[in-house]
């Protein structure tokens, strides 16, 4: 080739290596661009006179400098830090709602225990019912209002989810129409701007879920979710849905569309927005609901059970102060009958916070506890009563349709907050004396004393009938309507009887009695309204916890996995600042660089405008020579 061919190859060359450059500096300032660089190479030399001699330059291609690696890297940090952030500040927002002064439990709490104190100290009082009657009504209040700024918070975030899902489905088709173009012209060459495009939309799907992916060998990019649930499969993609899945109306899941039925795939979302709501949902929002929902169901149970145990100012039985609501069962979808079992409470200090999952496998009942996995299966009576399991009695008598494969969902303490009422109305009500009362027979010889007296039991008919406890020194028992009890070597005797317990103390003396008999007519008795005010000190929440213990665990909790939020937006903020600082360092567009490539392609262009500028000169002297 001559030299005016070569210099031509070299203009070429350096001018597209000018306008690289220049398309650098242009998009210096672009999110996502990678910079790009002229590949030469020299054209194939011819053989001439013995030896071979170089014919040029040419363009191989435009390269985009990128590294998959620091990509991965930075994709997975922008999940980590979008999913901190967001959960510091849903937890956040909850931690603010159940510890303030203004909308929190404590004092309000505190002050229906202060009411029932004053109250013991003048049950004749019709003040002081009035006053306890208004503070237990104000402590349901404040149990339903957190209940419905909890449920507003988890309106919030429910309505992020559909949006998340909705703009996950965008940025998928997005990929997807990005993939059959790359592929297009793959064969022309190498698409780099369309590369970086794609870059950019997977880069917003990381701050919405963390994403896996995989590249085809004719460019495309595969996108997976999850274990290896695939949103993008080269040029197309499959949406993903937001409903409920799993009969809780309140708590749409993730589904991954299918020709059928969605296929619930929340418990593998991760990483992103996505995740941050789907765990703060489950870990914190209804984690308070459940708990705050047990402590009103323990709370109603307890003050009910002991006030049916004693008198009101009309020497009847206690009714109940509380109206308590039972728990939430809601059928799966696809279930082969709309019918759910009965579900009512237990014991109520075996109740726990979690939700669980009733199923049916075609001979047996598995509940199933949702918080741990650990299934229970249902021994049934001949009334297909079960029994009782973490606090709950369930009655399958009308499931007689339920084929393999059924499931219902039961939430006991999730609406507990919402439903805890007051139906007493009339203070005159409120049971502050005990219902029975005993004495000791007045011809006794021994020194026996009565320690105590109290009712256990206020569905015993017997409760208020006068009974007469008898001691025999020859069998050293005690003995009433029939039945008998032995004398404790220890001095402290326990008769139960009639649905009354009583201590005697001491050594009774043979044909020693002791009276058993209805407290009517002593409304100045504050026995049971004392016995009602020792349960804010027992441990009847979870069979652990105090009432106030119970509230403070809750408080703690969230407190705790806020601050653990906190501290990983913090770790993932640095992260994601040191992965955005590796791919500029390996893609970005450093000014100073380009403008030295600049200088050095122009004078690079520029001598190559004189080699032909020399071949022509040459060559008219050439002509020249012939014409003389």
């Amino acid at each position: 080739m001559s030299a005016s061919g070569i210099g031509t190859s070299a203009l070429l060359a350096f001018q597209r290596a000018i306008g690289t450059t220049s398309n650098n500096i242009a998009n210096s300032a672009t999110e996502g661009y990678s910079r790009q660089r002229t590949e030469l190479s020299n054209l194939t030399p011819q053989f001439l006179g013995g030896s071979f001699q170089g014919q040029g330059v040419q363009v191989d291609t435009i390269r985009r400098i990128s590294d998959d690696f620091v990509n991965t890297q930075l994709r997975n940090s922008i999940s980590d830090q979008s999913n901190a952030e967001l959960k510091a500040s849903l937890a956040g927002r909850i931690d603010d709602l159940l510890g303030s002064s203004s909308s929190g439990l404590t004092p309000v709490l505190q002050d229906f225990f202060d009411a029932g104190q004053d109250l013991a100290n003048d049950p004749t009082s019709s003040a002081a019912r009035t006053v306890f009657l208004t503070e237990a009504e104000s402590l349901a209040e404040r149990f339903a209002s957190i209940d419905r700024r909890i449920e507003e918070q988890r309106d919030i975030i429910n309505g992020q989810i559909r949006t998340n899902v909705e703009e996950i489905n965008s940025l998928t088709d997005a990929i997807a129409g990005l993939n059959r173009e790359i592929v297009s012209k793959s064969t022309q060459g190498t698409p780099n701007d369309l590369l970086d495009q794609r870059d950019r939309v997977l880069n917003q799907l990381a701050e919405k879920v963390n994403v896996r992916i995989t590249e085809q060998d004719d460019g495309a990019v595969n996108v997976f979710v999850g274990n290896g649930q695939a949103l993008v499969l080269g040029g197309n993609n499959r949406e993903l849905v937001a409903e409920s899945l799993t009969g809780d109306p309140r708590s749409p899941d993730i589904g991954l569309a299918t020709s059928g039925d969605p296929v619930n795939i929340s418990r593998f979302i991760q990483g992103g927005e996505l995740g941050a709501l789907l765990e703060t949902r489950t870990g914190i929002i209804d984690e308070a609901q459940n708990t705050l929902g047990r402590l009103a169901i323990s709370i109603g149970a307890e003050y009910n059970q002991q006030n049916n145990l004693g008198l009101d100012l009309n020497d009847e039985l206690g009714a109940d102060i509380f109206g308590i609501g039972d728990p939430a069962v809601r059928s799966f979808p696809g279930n082969s009958l709309n019918a759910v079992p009965d579900v009512a409470f237990g014991d109520t200090r075996d109740l726990t916070t979690s939700d669980y999952r009733l199923s049916y496998d075609g001979s047996d009942y598995q509940l199933t506890r949702l918080s741990d996995g650990e299934t229970t299966t249902l021994n049934l009576d001949g009334d297909n009563v079960a029994d009782p399991v973490d606090g709950l009695v369930i009655d399958v008598d009308g499931l007689g349709g339920a084929v393999d494969g059924d499931e219902w969902l039961i939430q006991p303490t999730r609406n507990g907050a919402r439903d805890l009422s007051v139906e007493m109305s009339d203070p005159g009500g409120i049971a502050a004396a005990a219902a029975v009362r005993a004495d000791v027979g007045g011809d006794n010889a021994g020194n026996a004393s009565i320690g105590s007296v109290q009712a256990v039991d206020a569905t015993d008919p017997d409760l208020l009938a006068d009974a007469v406890v008898t001691y025999d020194e020859a069998n050293q028992e005690f003995s009433v309507n029939g039945e008998t009890f032995a004398l404790d070597p220890d001095g402290v005797t326990t008769i139960t009887a009639n649905g009354w317990e009583m201590e005697i103390r001491g050594t009774p003396a043979d044909g020693d009695t002791f009276e058993v008999s209805s407290n009517e007519g002593y409304p100045g008795d504050n026995r049971n309204m004392l016995a009602m005010n020792e349960l804010s000190d027992q441990r009847l929440v979870g069979g652990d916890r105090t009432f106030g213990d119970g509230y403070n665990s809750l408080l703690a909790n969230v407190g705790t996995r806020t601050r653990q939020a906190q501290v990983a937006q913090e770790s993932a903020d640095a992260q994601l600042a040191q992965a955005r600082a590796q791919r500029e360092a390996v893609s970005g567009v450093n000014l100073d660089e380009e403008a030295a490539d600049l200088i050095r392609y122009q004078q690079a262009y520029q001598a190559a405008a004189q080699v032909i500028s020399v071949s022509n000169s040459l060559f008219d002297s050439l002509l020249g020579a012939f014409r003389r």
